[in-house]
């Protein structure tokens, strides 16, 4: 299982969101370019980027996105966040994005995505955010029509990298992962899961590991704010140490 460390991003700066509120954010004293050339030395192989500023419809942070992706020795990038248009995607790949987290498209314009998806196989992630079996969109700021089972049999022909399981109520809550949502969507979707929201320990990361729909964890607050090792939690994740 990859150990995927987060970098949310509002203004510049690295923040973590509780239940993506953003009345609630904590702002770390690190540097964007700084906890990527922390993670690249860790032997961190992809990390989990998100631009809230554009996930919150505010101007986004491409000129900074951009420098992570181009920095040398750095890991894979994964980029969410505003994400809701060709043309952003088209930008984020055209920048150095190995990956992109798509999330709007997915509730509201499925052709496009499909067709986005077919056209970049095994490049694009679907993002299901769910707050208590409701689906949200657009900065966690919308509900989506129709049902989660129904979305994630539509994704299964899909050529899909993964799909990144966001249980919302838990997301910087540090009150331990969803990982029974994460592993029944990675079921019905017919892809591997990534799973978001509350992880807060090395025992976390273990059970994790044993769910074979799992292939991925996000954490960020845990690393943040040092509950959680960075090298332990990725020998725990590559089954080289017992939690």
């Amino acid at each position: 299982m990859d150990l995927l460390p987060a970098i949310d991003l509002r203004h510049g700066r690295v923040v973590r969101l509780v239940r993506g509120d953003d009345a609630a954010r904590r702002t770390y004293d690190v540097e964007p370019l700084a906890a990527l050339r922390s993670y690249a030395e860790a032997g961190v192989e992809r990390v989990h980027v998100v631009d809230l500023d554009a996930a919150f419809g505010e101007p986004s942070q491409r000129a900074l996105v951009a420098r992570l992706a181009a920095h040398p020795g750095a890991p894979r990038i994964e980029l969410g966040g505003g994400l809701r248009d060709r043309e952003a995607i088209e930008w984020a790949f055209a920048a150095g994005v190995e990956r992109v987290v798509v999330t709007s498209i997915v509730v509201r314009d499925f052709a496009l995505f499909a067709e986005i998806a077919r056209a970049r196989p095994g490049r694009v992630v679907a993002a299901l955010d769910v707050d208590y079996g409701e689906l949200r969109h657009s900065g966690w700021t919308a509900s989506a029509p129709g049902s989660l089972e129904d979305l994630c049999r539509d994704l299964r022909p899909l050529p899909l990298a993964a799909v990144l399981v966001t249980d919302i109520a838990r997301d910087g809550t540090m009150q331990g992962p969803n990982l029974e949502l994460a592993r029944d969507i990675g079921r019905l979707a017919g892809a591997p899961a990534i799973l978001s929201g509350g992880v807060r320990s090395l025992e976390d990361l273990a059970l994790a590991r044993a769910v074979p729909e799992i292939a991925a964890a996000v954490v960020g607050r845990a690393l943040y704010d040092g509950a959680l090792d960075l090298a332990r939690a990725l020998a725990v994740c590559r089954g080289e140490a017992a939690a």
